[in-house]
């Protein structure tokens, strides 16, 4: 902006001033107008839809599925995103949104265009845009993705329906059980401290497996007592890890 633009956006600017209403009560009055609709609008979804709870957290188990609101939604699936690369995570949680917000609050000192018409301003509107997009699109894949305790694989071809059965019991089993807690299952589950358990039929036989489960290494949580209390879904257990292959 040269000297004679700037002398001209300020004579303007002066005489727009002249020309318009004080913040009060003008600016107040439309404000409050515009909170006292945006009540009622929260109220009348209320009345109409009720609100969500869920059931109470229970400490004792790892089965529980903490969701954040759906305005961290973003945030949830940055972090969900990197959760296979823990040393990105303080990234994931805090680098990335603030370098985002540092960002827009800087974008008057790079766009020193005097232009008020946003159309004219290509790069606020193209920050403003990407910005928009990018929050929406991570809040919309962060609200629809599956539960942690969730196992998504195919079912391997080859088997019979009793054997498809059996698999599909033990991968609800696995996921009850907060395996994904430490293993990775396919695109689901973290990965470690414990290996990763999308092809462990190809390394292990189905009685080392079974063994594994009994005799673990610490940190992994013993099943002998699942063995011992319900034969049958310790078997289908392993029957289940058996057929990663």
């Amino acid at each position: 902006m040269n000297q004679a633009e700037k002398e001209q956006y300020l004579r303007e600017y002066a005489l727009l001033k002249n020309e318009g209403k004080p913040f009060f009560p003008y600016a107040v009055a439309k404000d409050s107008i515009m909170a006292v609709f945006v009540m009622i609008v929260i109220m009348l979804l209320s009345l109409l839809f009720g609100a969500e709870l869920g059931p109470k957290v229970n400490p004792t188990t790892t089965t529980y599925v903490p969701r954040p609101d759906w305005y961290f939604f973003f945030l949830f699936e940055v972090l969900r995103v990197m959760r296979n690369v823990p040393k990105f995570t303080p990234m994931a949680t805090i680098g990335i949104p603030t370098l985002c917000m540092i960002g827009l609050f800087l974008l008057p000192l790079y766009d020193r265009s005097p232009e008020r018409l946003i159309t004219r301003r290509p790069l606020a509107l193209a920050s403003g845009l990407a910005t928009i997009a990018c929050i929406a699109f991570l809040t919309f894949s962060g609200a629809n993705t599956g539960s942690p305790n969730q196992v998504n694989l195919p079912v391997p071809a080859g088997l019979n329906k009793a054997q498809r059965a059996v698999f599909m019991a033990g991968e609800v089993i696995v996921g009850e059980s907060g395996c994904e807690g430490c293993h990775e299952l396919g695109s689901n589950g973290n990965n470690g401290p414990g290996p990763p358990l999308t092809h462990i039929g190809s390394r292990r036989a189905a009685a080392a497996i079974a063994q594994t489960l009994k005799n673990p290494t610490a940190p992994m949580p013993s099943f002998a007592n699942l063995a011992k209390t319900s034969p049958k879904k310790f078997a289908e257990l392993v029957q289940f890890l058996s057929d990663l292959k």
